[in-house]
């Protein structure tokens, strides 16, 4: 893999003709370090932010050693790549033979549900021959508020307040491990958001009278984008362990978290080619059916940067159009450019390490893409301090943790 000091550089010795992924590997080792350091529990990796077997590796260098899983597609991916890891099976409502083939052929034991249907079916797929398995470690995920995200989790999955005692305590009848889970949404902006659901967690055990081996407070922790700037993530430890040891639970409980977008998102950018402008709209070389399926569907917001010297200091609000013949290729943003931006400029795209690189599709015979590691720092950080502390070498965070 080739690489470069940063996108100035690249555009310089390529002017690439199709748009190209940026990698930035030791921005994701910083964010996992910080995670495998800071938070009070085990961080399991959400595979389904981006499943890049490199990122897979990096993370796992970095001390990330749990993987949740979502698909047997994803526990096949990274039982491959790293066949020492933890997987979690956190997906709610997985078939039978999903079930099946990731007790019996991967050794997976972690099982999300949120229904008396799901108990029974993983109870049934990893039985053997009759006799039933008494090493499942099962979390029984609850249905909480996302009032305080970007993107609402709340209304697909978790167990509903009223069916939560009576499901918690069917599940400890068959688990060697019980535990509860939940998910706030994803780009949680405030901690409260955990503390309110920890709240209902508290109820539920309280109600159903078990012993509850795992906590697992889900996703949801943030990135920086335009007009998004979230508080420090120390402040979302810090809360969650405070709920975490005020629970009605043993000494010996663990806690977990699964960071998806938190661990990647700096992780990769886009560089892009302008080759047409109308107006205030660019067209892109790609698009909402590449890296940019946010931009457009949920009206996210990236940081841009025009690649190229003497730009005009005015700036404009520009929106997108994709390489597709689809209309709906479309991504208003807007998206704070210098004014003169042009046909043949070249733009980054920043903060898509999570989700932009894996919703790419070949549509209309688009989505050809070449990655490239380059050496620069993310255009936007949560870790800022971090990397100061690297460049220093005043603090050891790479240790292997007990995750």
């Amino acid at each position: 893999m080739y690489e470069h000091p940063d996108a100035a550089s690249l555009v310089r010795a390529l002017r690439p003709d199709e748009p190209v992924t940026l990698l930035r590997p030791h921005a994701a080792t910083r964010a996992a370090r910080f995670f495998v350091e800071k938070f009070p529990g085990k961080s399991l990796y959400a595979v389904k932010a981006n499943p890049s077997p490199a990122l897979l590796e990096t993370l796992w260098a970095a001390g990330i050693t749990h993987f949740d899983v979502a698909s047997l597609g994803e526990v096949r991916l990274v039982h491959k790549f790293l066949p020492e890891a933890k997987l979690c099976f956190m997906h709610p409502v997985k078939s039978e033979r999903a079930i099946a083939q990731a007790y019996h052929n991967h050794g997976v034991r972690t099982f999300s549900l949120d229904s008396r249907e799901e108990l029974e079916k993983i109870v049934r797929a990893t039985a053997s021959d009759g006799v039933l398995a008494t090493d499942l470690e099962l979390c029984v995920r609850i249905r909480v508020s996302s009032d305080h995200a970007k993107l609402s989790l709340a209304a697909k999955f978790g167990a509903d307040p009223s069916e939560v005692a009576d499901l918690l305590v069917a599940t400890r009848q068959v688990a060697d491990s019980l535990g509860i889970a939940f998910h706030v949404g994803s780009q949680a902006m405030t901690p409260a958001a955990y503390a309110e659901a920890m709240e209902l967690v508290r109820a539920a055990i309280v109600e159903a009278s078990v012993t509850v081996d795992v906590v697992d407070v889900g996703g949801g922790f943030p990135s920086v984008y335009p007009g998004m700037e979230p508080p420090a993530l120390e402040g979302y430890f810090e809360t969650i362990h405070r709920c975490f040891e005020d629970l009605p639970i043993s000494y010996s409980a663990e806690l977990w978290c699964e960071p998806g977008r938190a661990l990647c998102a700096e992780y990769a950018s886009l560089l892009v080619r302008v080759e047409k402008r109308r107006g205030n709209e660019l067209y892109i070389n790609d698009g909402s059916y590449g890296a940019l399926f946010d931009a457009a569907h949920v009206a996210w917001r990236f940081p841009v940067n025009l690649v190229r010297d003497n730009a005009s200091d005015d700036m404009a609000e520009f929106a997108f159009y994709g390489p597709t013949c689809d209309d709906m290729d479309y991504m208003a943003g807007p998206f704070i450019l210098p004014a003169d931006t042009q046909a043949g400029d070249y733009i980054e795209v920043g903060m898509l390490g999570a989700y932009g690189c894996a919703m790419r599709t070949e549509f209309n015979g688009f989505g050809d893409t070449e990655d490239i590691i380059v050496e620069d720092e993310p255009m936007a950080s949560l870790y800022t301090r971090i990397a100061a502390n690297d460049a220093g070498n005043v603090v050891a965070i790479g240790k292997r943790s007990a995750q």
